[in-house]
């Protein structure tokens, strides 16, 4: 998501940071969406000692963390409690403070409390001065009541087990389809009561309680990719609250809240668009600067169906199947400065198969966690007996709360092959996430927001779109703009997933917005600070 440090950066942030608690209350109220809140002020104190591990050991001794108590049921607010985790990094210069910056990270389920640690990475100096950085774990996430499927390390892996993330046989779609909907049942027997609870617009309500208990009249805030739906969201349950929004790889909200699966089949052409690109940049620089140029896209399109038929042996003993070519080509989409890293791997690939055109190269590199579908994490965790389960079932809580979908899979496999037509590379790779999934999601009758999105803040809202997002395409970009009441679109004509610390043009642009509210031109378009290869 930017330079190759920042990115990894961005990466490693998205953690299981696990704890919280559901506290009962008593009572029931109506909630109204600008209804005044009566937040409790943030009691800011020492983080523990495990939270501040993860953060650089400069910043250990200027960040404060405060546990803020929402309603599990907006509609309710005095009913049952749960608690939000969140860091404070001060302002630099309290005399020249603005307010404060809230930050969420995507996902969904993205574990955002220690962002605010990492601000360098994402903004520039003049924000670092002027704002308090926020970073909090959503409800359900991370630190913050996380919401589990289950209560064991053993209980996840057998019914990890024989969910494919790439299902091509009658064999594996079945066997997928069986352990989804066993996954779902063990959800509804042990995520508690934030399982209809759990989803953006509640994340959203949570977020004003947060901006109130800081003492901010306003929010300024900054997402990233799942995190500009929650902006979007908020911007439109609470207009006159919305300072300075920032949304940084864009999903589009009328379609994901309207239409799961046509939205999901979109993203896989993202996917497919920054991969055409990708390889046509190869070609264009070169096998001095991409080991894979030459025919790059008939090399790439080559090795799929290949690898379709069964798996390739690398020099060294290596195999490399479908799955793994799938999954790390679409997580190093995700960051330019893994595309040499990449194309080199595919080489290798192609010379394995193809041993009479080129000699195999004697490359080993870092197998990177596919980004589309791995089971949260979980799947790479080794486990004793009886261990605990630390990860937390977030992402697919508030997908399938969210995003609509028909309520059986029974034709899974028709809309996959669809899917996979339209997108060679990719389309059965996101066929096998939430449209597996969600049509046997346990939660009933969930608070979701689905509109309007057109609600006029006062200040602009500031969207940013890559061209060669894989993600969240840019034309997401583009809907949200058109959707917001009041927007500025702002490009990059770049790689990569969301650009904040990476394009020093549209940084300035987002410090004076957020600085001054002077928003940007726009259409504005910026270059990224570093290109591929």
């Amino acid at each position: 998501m930017t330079p190759a440090t920042t990115r990894a950066v961005r990466v490693a942030l998205v953690s299981a940071l696990a704890l919280g608690t559901v506290i009962s209350g008593l009572g029931a109220a109506s909630a109204q969406p600008e209804a005044a809140s009566t937040a409790r002020p943030a009691a800011w104190g020492p983080c523990a000692a495990d939270v501040l591990a993860e953060i650089p050991a400069a910043q250990r001794d200027k960040v404060s963390c405060a546990v803020q108590e929402v309603p599990v049921d907006h509609s309710r607010p005095r009913g049952d409690k749960t608690g939000v985790i969140m860091m404070k990094r001060p302002a630099l210069n309290p005399a020249k403070k603005i307010g404060s910056l809230f930050i969420n990270p995507g996902g969904p389920g993205g574990a955002g409390l220690i962002y605010s640690a990492y601000g360098s990475s994402f903004f520039t100096p003049e924000i670092l001065e002027k704002f308090d950085l926020i970073g909090f774990d959503p409800r359900g996430v991370g630190r913050s009541a996380p919401l589990r499927c289950f209560r064991t390390q053993e209980e996840a892996d057998a019914v990890n087990e024989g969910w494919f993330a790439l299902p091509i046989t009658k064999d594996e779609i079945a066997s997928s389809i069986r352990q989804s909907k066993v996954y779902t049942d063990y959800c509804g027997i042990n995520a508690g009561p934030l399982l209809n609870h759990m989803s953006t617009e509640a994340v959203a309500r949570d977020l004003d309680v947060m901006r109130e208990a800081v003492g901010d009249r306003q929010l300024t805030f900054v997402g990233f990719s799942y995190g500009t739906l929650l902006g979007a969201t908020y911007a439109n349950i609470f207009p006159a609250k919305s300072r300075a929004l920032v949304l940084d790889g864009n999903v589009d909200p009328q379609l994901r809240l309207t239409n799961g699966a046509q939205y999901d089949r979109e993203r896989a052409r993202g996917f497919e668009i920054a991969l055409d690109a990708m390889l046509k940049r190869c070609d264009s620089v070169g096998v001095e600067k991409c080991a894979f140029a030459g025919g790059a896209r008939k090399k790439f399109d080559n090795i799929r169906e290949n690898l379709r038929k069964g798996p390739t042996t690398l020099p060294g003993g290596v195999v490399v199947t479908l799955t793994d070519l799938v999954g790390r080509t679409a997580s190093n989409l995700y960051s330019p400065p893994t595309f040499k890293a990449l194309t080199t791997w595919l080489q290798s690939i192609h010379a394995a198969q193809n041993p009479s055109a080129a000699a195999a190269l004697a490359v080993q590199s870092v197998v990177d966690v596919p980004m589309l579908n791995n089971l949260s994490g979980r799947a790479d965790v080794r486990v004793l007996p009886e261990t605990p389960y630390t990860s937390d079932d977030s992402y697919y809580a508030v997908n399938c709360t969210d995003k609509p979908f028909t309520k059986s899979n029974r034709n899974w496999a028709s809309t996959a092959a669809k899917w996979e037509k339209e997108s060679p590379t990719f389309g059965r790779y996101q066929a096998a996430s939430d449209l597996l999934t969600c049509p046997t999601w346990p939660a009933r009758h969930p608070d979701r927001w689905i509109g309007p999105w057109n609600r006029k803040t006062k200040n602009p809202i500031v969207v940013v779109g890559n061209y060669y997002d894989p993600a969240t395409q840019y034309l997401f970009s583009q809907r949200m703009a058109k959707q917001l009441g009041n927007a500025r679109l702002i490009s990059v004509d770049a790689f990569g997933h969301c650009i904040l610390g990476d394009s020093a043009g549209a940084d300035a642009a987002v410090t004076r917005y957020l600085v001054d509210l002077t928003a940007p031109v726009n259409g504005s378009v910026y270059q990224p600070n570093v290109q591929p290869f």
